[in-house]
């Protein structure tokens, strides 16, 4: 099983005013954060795609580029692009650019994107969400699997024997599928017979498994074997020395942020209570003590029939730069080797 951290890179450090960064000291320490990753083993560090105050993410692989040149083995992946609002071709030549940078340890995970803010800004409509997300899909596995392109589509123009430079370093470019909870999605990564990245960020991991079996299901129908139908699971975490010490340090900036953003979205505001199910035997948050947390995620795996990639979700907490380098290191040096 894989081991890896995904981040927004989030300038919204601490729940407090003293605690706050600069963009520029935050890119510094997200970076060096990346570095750690590398240095403690772990095997994926993922930054997601936001265009919105607070987070420094909007432009992806320009950060895992800066990533590539201060690491030597760590995977460097999206978390996820939203390839709705992107052009395919550009996509696809950036990513292929970042696999001659790190020498082959590039991967894409793309999604149709729960956050919004994208599709106005680069003008695309709400109402092609779906459609633009499954076009666009097409042609960038289309541009992986082919030098010349000869394409058609409603949203961009159409390409007629056209080739797309550079070619990435890896002979076919790792594309995984990020979902959320649409059944559809679920079945569109197995027809296509491509790795699933679930997102699984509140409730019980458990509820997650007749999806996956769809998935599964939609690829053996579509002739692909179970070892081609890997499946990753990315989801809030956080790893300190105990679990009484984890707790203190994650839940405060947890409650306030995940309530702030509650607001948004229409969720209900954090209780104690309400944390302590998700941090419970069942609950998604992996957060605790390295022998507790390595559990956690066993127990998720034999829950979801068996996942391949776990991702820890940590800056979205008002944790402060040096809990999470503490947090990465412990992720390296303790839970992987528990969990292997």
């Amino acid at each position: 099983m894989e081991i890896g951290v995904d981040s927004f890179a989030s300038a919204m450090y601490g729940t407090n005013e003293k605690n706050e960064v600069s963009p520029v000291d935050a890119m510094e320490q997200l970076l060096e954060r990346m570095e750690l990753a590398d240095q403690a083993g772990l095997d994926v560090f993922g930054i997601g795609e936001h265009h919105k105050k607070g987070f420094l993410d909007s432009a992806t692989v320009v950060i895992l580029a800066a990533a590539a040149a201060r690491t030597k083995r760590i995977r460097l992946a999206s978390a996820v692009m939203v390839l709705s609002a992107a052009d395919p071709v550009r996509v696809y030549q950036s990513f292929a650019t970042l696999d001659l940078v790190s020498r082959g340890r590039a991967e894409l995970v793309v999604g149709r994107g729960s956050s919004i803010e994208a599709f106005p800004l680069f003008g695309f409509d709400l109402k092609d969400y779906d459609r633009l997300f499954q076009e666009k899909l097409d042609l960038l596995l289309k541009i992986r699997d082919n030098e010349f392109i000869t394409w058609k589509g409603q949203f961009r123009p159409a390409l007629n024997n056209l080739p797309v430079y550079p070619r990435s370093l890896q002979e076919k470019l790792p594309i995984w599928l990020g979902v959320g909870g649409t059944p559809e999605s679920f079945a569109r990564a197995g027809s296509l017979g491509l790795p699933l990245m679930v997102a699984i960020i509140g409730g019980e991991t458990h509820r997650f498994r007749p999806l996956i079996d769809l998935y599964r299901e939609a690829g053996r129908h579509a002739g692909y074997t179970p070892d081609q139908l890997k499946v990753g699971l990315h989801s809030p975490g956080y790893v300190s020395e105990s679990n009484e010490q984890a707790i203190a340090e994650y839940y405060p900036g947890y409650a306030e942020l995940w309530t702030k953003l509650g607001k948004e979205r229409g969720w209900p505001p954090v209780t104690r209570s309400s944390f302590d199910v998700l941090i419970g035997p069942k609950g998604v948050l992996m957060v605790g003590g390295p022998e507790a947390v390595a559990e956690k995620i066993l127990r998720h795996s034999e829950a979801l029939g068996g996942i391949s990639r776990v991702t820890f979700q940590m800056d979205n907490a008002g944790l402060t730069h040096q809990q999470l380098m503490r947090s990465i290191e412990l992720i390296g040096t303790k839970v992987k080797p528990l969990i292997q």
